[in-house]
Formats: structure tokens, C-alpha cells, sequence
């Protein structure tokens, strides 16, 4: 029987390198990717392999799956987790940060799975996941542009799903809520660093505290809850559409949907920015 091969992009920390452990002990031959590759020691001494990829530099994509076609002669599973959120009121993120953003968690993500596709194409077999989040279904003051790449994917997902189903290959969206990362840290970072001595400092001040309050294992979930979400739909025959992980993972986009617009504005604003 032949080895499956999966590759995982992100998988120097976070979500991506609890998804390439789990991976590797559900039999797969893994490979882990990142532009840090100092940071991966733990994955190879556990047999995962790993090399730098950017996912910002087309050559460096091109250079990394012609290397695992090279060695493997097929790839079987495409993890695209690499992503960042760097938070900060529309008006004060400088518009290259927001491109930078789009190129990380939506262009990236699209040109890798350009270059995949037609490996997994010619086996006739293969499965995409898109990590998005429950940002790609709510939103929240200061994380416009976050929100924006991940309703992004989630409308390519959907429409790249209907495209490659006549070639056998699935496309599937992983929707975590919150999780307990350095994301967050980066994430809160930003915002404050973004806001300093500007219109919004008290309020992004307030929004950390708020995200800070959700930052524990009650209301957040670990990097290895949603690793084995993610380990379940790219080893299922007929993997859903969709899979949600973590804690909050259906209660927020629930909400969501039920909850006039108005109605959500005033929840997320209490919440973030305090009342009017």
C-alpha cells in the first residue's frame, strides 16, 4: 500500500506543527514547512520532514513541491494553515501591511494549490484543506483586514471545491475559533503598536483586554484539538465540506446567523470598544 504524503504549511508552531506530529503518528509521510526552520528541530527528531518555505516567494513554493513530487512521486494531502493576523483599526494599518496579509493567508494559499493541483489531478485522488476561522463567518472591530482574507478563502474554497470534485480531489475548509497560539500574542501586538497615540488607543487598548480574557484553555482550545479535527478530514474516503474545531467553533457563527446585524454590531462593540 502506498504511503500517503501530505504536506503542512505553518509547521513551525501553532496549529501547524501540532497537525504535523498528529499526521505523522496517523502514518503519513509528512512534510513541514515554514520560513523558520530553526524552530523545527522537534518535528524531524519525530520523523516529520522539514525545509523553509515563504509562501510570499513563488520560487520558493515552486522549489518545495517539485523537491516532494522529486522524492515522493506524488502528494496526497495539502495542509494550507500559514497565516498571521495583524489587527489594527482600517484607518492606521498602512495598506502594504493589509497586502502583505492577503498574499499570506490567501494568495499563498491559492499558488500552492495551483502547484499541487495537477500531481493530485493525475492521481485522481487528493485533499485540500483550507484552514480559515470563525473569523471568515463573524467580524470584530480591528480585525478588518484579517476577516477580509478569511471570508476570502472560505469563498475560494466553495468554488474551487465544485471545480476539482470531477478530478476525485476534495477541498476542505477546517473553521477553528479560538486558540491558544503565539498568534494571539502577534495578533495583540499589532493592534496596540498600530493604534499607539492615534484615534483608537483607548479603544484598542480595551479590545486587548477583551481577546487577553479569552486567551485561556476555558474559552479557547489547544493547537492539538484542532490538529486532530484537521488529521480526521484528510484521512476520511469522503471528507465533509466542512469541519469546525474547537470550543466556540459552532456557537459564533451560530450567532452570527441569528442575530440582526445590529444587533451583532452592538455585542461585538460592547465588547471590544465598550458602550457608545
Amino acid at each position: 500500500m502506498t504511503t500517503r504524503v501530505a504536506l503542512v504549511t505553518g509547521g513551525s508552531s501553532g496549529i501547524g506543527e501540532a497537525t504535523a506530529l498528529a499526521l505523522r503518528e496517523a502514518g503519513l509521510e509528512v512534510y513541514a514547512v515554514a520560513r523558520r526552520v530553526d524552530r523545527m528541530a522537534d518535528l524531524e527528531a519525530a520523523g516529520v520532514h522539514a525545509f523553509a518555505m515563504d509562501v510570499t516567494d513563488d520560487a520558493s513554493m515552486v522549489a518545495g513541491t517539485d523537491r516532494i513530487v522529486r522524492e515522493r512521486g506524488r502528494i496526497d494531502v495539502l495542509i494550507n494553515n500559514a497565516g498571521y493576523g495583524s489587527f489594527g483599526a482600517v484607518e492606521d494599518v498602512p495598506i502594504d501591511e493589509a497586502r502583505r496579509q492577503f498574499e499570506v493567508n490567501l494568495f499563498g494559499l491559492a499558488r500552492l494549490t495551483q502547484l499541487v493541483t495537477p500531481y493530485m489531478r493525475s492521481q485522481k485522488s487528493g485533499t485540500i484543506i483550507n484552514i480559515s476561522s470563525v473569523g471568515g463567518v463573524i467580524y470584530e472591530p480591528f480585525g478588518a483586514w484579517y476577516h477580509a482574507t478569511k471570508f476570502a478563502v472560505e469563498g475560494l474554497s466553495d468554488s474551487l471545491r465544485v471545480e476539482l470534485r470531477p478530478f476525485g480531489i476534495h477541498v476542505v475548509i477546517v473553521r477553528p475559533a479560538g486558540v491558544v497560539t503565539e498568534w494571539n500574542t502577534i495578533s495583540r501586538e499589532s493592534l496596540i503598536e498600530t493604534s499607539k497615540g492615534g484615534a483608537y488607543e483607548k479603544y484598542a487598548a480595551r479590545a486587548v483586554r477583551a481577546l487577553k480574557a479569552a486567551d485561556n484553555k476555558l474559552m479557547s482550545s489547544t493547537a492539538e484539538v484542532i490538529a486532530k479535527t484537521i488529521v480526521r478530514a484528510a484521512t476520511a474516503k469522503n471528507p465533509s465540506s466542512r469541519y469546525h474545531a474547537g470550543r466556540g467553533s459552532i456557537l459564533l457563527p451560530a450567532t452570527r446567523r441569528l442575530l440582526p446585524d445590529r444587533a451583532f454590531d452592538a455585542v461585538v462593540g460592547t465588547a471590544f470598544m465598550g458602550r457608545p
